[in-house]
């Protein structure tokens, strides 16, 4: 089955083509990472799946559904939930208070004013279990902004996972990260459920490499090459224009 079929996708900004005729397929259970140069169009491909921007032309498939014009609360009850480039928290909460906004937000039922914090026992139950599992516990009771940078990339990944998504879009997830930094996130993308999809753009190609089942690269709005670690590292317009010629 396919989890996401991109159809001759294309993105213009003013006279500025930042996606060029995208099309990809990935299977269900697939992980699938995107490389290429800045300004490549990697971003802007993720911000039309997610639906923060809507595309020019093309068409978008989630599961089987359309979703090329579906707002972004939409494509998320369909399965799909994604993380940013930059860390897009909530600084003046605790850790704790960010997952159960998440984990609330997942079920789709809106807090009521005049109920008691206390009577929410299972979004507590949901919120110690995903920080337990994902080894963020001991930070339940910080705020978030006085974490280190990559603690919150981990907690921005807990949070994109309090809705068990069935697509998960990781937009450089260890981008600005020490190497052991790195190796946690990566322990933590390695331990997801192999039913559970992720595109994931990536910046270090040690970490596209280890994590990757195939391997997309795209230039200049367009993509230009698939395949596996050999077909990429083999392709000479890769080496061109992202690992550089000699």
């Amino acid at each position: 089955m396919i989890a996401l079929a991109v159809d001759n996708l294309s993105k213009n900004f003013g006279g500025v083509a930042a996606l060029a005729g995208v099309s990809l397929e990935i299977g269900v259970g697939e992980r699938r990472v995107l490389l290429g140069p800045n300004g490549a169009g990697k971003t802007t491909l993720f911000h039309a799946i997610s639906g923060t921007v809507l595309p020019s032309s093309g068409r978008i498939g989630l599961f089987g559904h359309d979703i090329t014009r579906l707002r972004a609360d939409r494509r998320a009850r369909l399965g799909l939930a994604r993380t940013f480039q930059i860390t897009n928290l909530f600084p003046r909460l605790t850790v704790l208070d960010s997952v159960l906004l998440a984990v609330g937000g997942a079920d789709g039922r809106p807090l009521e004013p005049l109920r008691p914090m206390w009577s929410y026992r299972r979004r507590y139950d949901q919120a110690h279990v995903l920080l337990e599992q994902w080894g963020l516990a001991a930070t339940a009771r910080r705020i978030v902004r006085n974490l280190s940078y990559g603690e919150q990339r981990q907690l921005e990944l807990v949070l994109a996972l309090a809705g068990e998504p069935r697509l998960l879009l990781l937009d450089e997830p260890t981008a600005g990260l020490s190497p052991a930094e790195t190796a946690r996130v990566v322990e933590m993308v390695q331990r997801l459920p192999r039913e559970m999809t992720i595109l994931m753009i990536e910046h270090d190609m040690d970490v596209a490499f280890e994590l990757a089942d195939r391997i997309a690269v795209m230039h200049q709005g367009r993509l230009i090459a698939e395949g596996g670690e050999a077909e990429i590292r083999a392709d000479p317009r890769v080496s061109e224009i992202y690992l550089g010629s000699e």
